[in-house]
């Protein structure tokens, strides 16, 4: 018998020319049946900190009145066998050359999606895939995916992914959890540490999972998947 899943995409510095060389691409995915539940329990850790519910979770606004809160969700994240995360790690944008593959930016970014969810679909299951709205996605650049993801996948009838939506990332807080695993890759990746919070986040995710954050992980990593891409793995 088949499951739907549910797959929560964002995605860190994705323009072409931004202030960080370092881009992440990530997904938190779950079975669609276990999102309320999830969001029950991440409601009872907002409610425990005294954080509102109107307040999104962010890695930007990550802050020291605010670290135990956030290193719980993180906690939380890490206890929950029905969560699961994979990230893509470009760690030097300047280097892509877009011309000697004949390719656009954004045809370079429907490659890395594809390369991103890969390993999450399976032929026996269905996916719905949100995405954090942005400005530079529209009904096409959407559409245009949605062909990349069934075509490469064969799935010419969209029985596997069945929907693609843009979703506004304060009203979904599986985004929200996305952007903060995002935002703790990046942050290592870049090699900061000038914020204490951040800093204790990042730590608490390389001592739990083992990993150092900076390279790839098995492929059946199920918890924390990740891949740093060197140009040769398109």
């Amino acid at each position: 018998m088949s499951e739907t899943y549910n797959i929560y995409c964002d995605e860190t510095c994705h323009l072409e020319h931004d202030v960080s060389k370092v881009m992440v691409l990530g997904a938190v995915w779950c079975e669609q049946e276990k999102v309320e539940e999830i969001g029950h329990r991440m409601k009872e850790i907002r409610i425990k900190y005294g954080i509102p519910p109107y307040l999104e979770i962010k890695w930007v606004k990550v802050s020291p009145a605010q670290k135990a809160f956030y290193l719980d969700i993180i906690d939380y994240f890490l206890d929950d066998d029905d969560l699961h995360f994979r990230g893509i790690i470009i760690p030097d944008k300047t280097k892509l050359n877009h011309q000697a593959y004949n390719q656009t930016h954004d045809d370079w970014y429907y490659k890395m999606f594809f390369d991103l969810i890969k390993v999450i679909i399976s032929p026996e299951d269905r996916y719905n895939i949100f995405l954090d709205y942005k400005d530079t996605w529209g009904a096409k650049k959407i559409q245009k995916l949605h062909n990349v993801l069934s075509n490469s996948t064969y799935d010419f009838s969209r029985e596997i992914v069945q929907r693609i939506q843009l979703v506004r990332s304060h009203q979904v807080q599986l985004i929200q959890l996305c952007d903060l695993l995002i935002g703790a890759i990046e942050y290592k990746n870049r090699h900061l540490s000038e914020s204490d919070p951040k800093a204790a986040i990042v730590a608490r995710l390389i001592e739990r999972t083992g990993y150092s954050l900076e390279h790839t992980t098995l492929l059946k990593e199920k918890k924390m998947n990740l891949l740093r891409w060197n140009g040769a793995d398109v």
